[in-house]
């Protein structure tokens, strides 16, 4: 693909930077220029998964500088289907962003977009240390999107999530560091090779770089129990900020998935799967944690964020098994449940702008405009996050559940999959009795002003369900393509033979 591979980094950033230069003053050029450019990004990276489903892994060297002492960035199967669920995600955000609710701060449009690309970056680099860079950007565009609209509250949380974010960023430059003092590398592709051939008076130190790292990943993930800030930062977040962050703890999970089993995998020597004694205990707990938070919750949009924690508990369960029926399994998941993450929060925001007074507390309230409607697609979220049938979350928990079978952890993964899914259920039950069939009850009916509401919202609402559907519709080609996906991520000389060419595979050993 040559230089395609480097545009849907480049694109947001040079659109981001002509949004700031040339029309800030203008909210329908800014939204113009934004609508367009993920348009363009989401055609983009459908070339991409294509050439990445039909060929091997390739890179594309910066500056032409060749790996390891060049930046590269990487093709693969992996890297190109989370660029282009980042890109459906960012066209939902958009649309329903750009229905006036952009008016409520500045600069969103152009937050939005470095988010994009440092997103896209993270999920392109083939460099530790450029992963850290893209981190950082993806970051600073997420604490002033975090602050969008501002308030009290969301000044609150922001704070807490920029210090976590800020500690997680010092962690990470230090067990870099840690790892680059024994190997002489950061080149994910180079350090493989490295790793594997450690010296034996190095081992302790590359191995706390790794659990340094392996730590900084699960702050990101919101994995327990480093998952505290994420309740209070997605709850108070604006509503399509929330939705965008749907694919911020995937963006911790990616890495985990790329880190450890490329560098830290199975040809890693005394160093091989340095992340599984942590991964699925701390996953497990993390669903359990997420799911009782989901049945105590107050508030609507709290609700949502535990759900969010429990998901990625489920995500990490699935990747701490660390087969390739598991890793499968779990990204199918990951698809499942960022499309349904940004779907709830978005419903949720319709339902709180509609309830005037009493706002996303779960209490009873008198009906509201369109909220029939509302139900059905507050429904179809609830259950696509509770993994009941048809919709694609079911699908994507019995794959899971299939990928434990056969291992020694089949009781404690069954067990607390199956009965935290039934915990969702009852606290999805409850919200959505309180919000839509007692209300019925209530006589009057709340009105707030402009009861024409605008039509975007609710047709990027209803294109992230639609999005879950499609998962279900097509789940047996996108199993498919998630089982060659697997098989790559396994298939390290893949990797490595594309950045480093085929005589780096003989120091490897293949």
């Amino acid at each position: 693909m040559g230089d395609w591979i480097v545009v849907p980094i480049v694109l947001p950033a040079v659109v981001a930077a002509l949004i700031v230069l040339a029309v800030r003053h203008d909210i329908v050029l800014q939204r113009i220029f934004s609508i367009t450019s993920t348009l363009a990004l989401v055609a983009i990276s459908l070339v991409l998964i294509i050439f990445a489903s039909t060929n091997a892994p390739e890179m594309y060297a910066l500056s032409d500088w060749p790996a390891p002492f060049g930046i590269v960035l990487v093709l693969d199967r992996l890297s190109a289907m989370m660029v282009f669920l980042t890109s459906v995600l960012g066209l939902g955000v958009v649309l329903y962003s750009s229905s006036e609710w952009d008016k409520r701060g500045k600069h969103f449009h152009a937050l939005f977009q470095f988010q994009l690309m440092g997103v896209n970056g993270a999920f392109l680099t083939g460099d530790v240390f450029n992963l850290f860079v893209f981190f950082e950007v993806l970051l600073i565009a997420s604490y002033g999107l975090m602050l969008h609209g501002a308030g009290a509250e969301r000044l609150k949380a922001g704070m807490q999530y920029v210090v976590v974010n800020l500690t997680g960023s010092s962690l990470f430059l230090v067990g870099v560091g840690m790892i680059y003092s024994v190997t002489g590398t950061l080149n994910m592709a180079d350090l493989a090779i490295q790793v594997a051939n450690i010296a034996p008076g190095d081992a302790a130190i590359l191995r706390a770089g790794g659990l340094i790292l392996l730590l900084v990943f699960c702050v990101k993930a919101a994995l327990v129990p480093i998952h505290f800030w994420l309740p209070g930062t997605y709850a108070n977040a604006p509503a399509p900020v929330a939705a965008l962050f749907a694919i911020m703890t995937k963006v911790g999970a990616y890495s985990v998935l790329r880190v450890y089993t490329l560098v830290f995998g199975g040809t890693a020597g005394d160093m091989a799967w340095l992340a599984e004694p942590f991964i699925l205990p701390a996953a497990l707990i993390t669903v359990t944690v997420g799911m009782v938070g989901v049945v105590a919750a107050k508030r609507l949009n709290s609700l949502v964020a535990f759900s969010v924690i429990g998901s990625m508990g489920t995500l990490l369960t699935a990747i701490g098994l660390f087969t390739p029926e598991g890793i499968s399994a779990g990204l199918y998941y990951l698809l499942h449940s960022t499309f349904s993450a940004a779907a709830l929060f978005l419903i949720a925001d319709l339902v709180v702008s509609r309830r005037g007074q009493y706002g996303d507390s779960l209490r009873t309230a008198p009906v509201f405009h369109q909220s029939g409607f509302l139900a059905v697609l507050f429904f179809i979220g609830a259950i696509g996050m509770a993994g009941m049938p048809p919709i694609s979350g079911f699908i994507g928990k019995l794959q899971i559940l299939n990928a434990a079978r056969d291992g020694d952890t089949m009781i404690w993964v069954w067990s607390v999959i199956l009965v935290t899914s039934l915990i969702c259920i009852i606290g999805f039950g409850r919200a959505g009795s309180v919000l839509f069939w007692k209300s019925a009850s209530v006589q009057g009916e709340i009105v707030v002003e402009d009861a024409n509401w605008p039509v975007l919202p609710i047709v990027a609402a209803c294109g992230m369900l639609g999005c879950m559907i499609a998962l279900t519709v097509f789940a047996g080609p996108i199993s498919a393509y998630l089982n060659g996906v697997a098989d790559q991520l396994f298939d390290t000389s893949q990797y490595i033979r594309a950045v480093l060419g085929d005589g780096a595979l003989a120091q490897f050993g293949q």
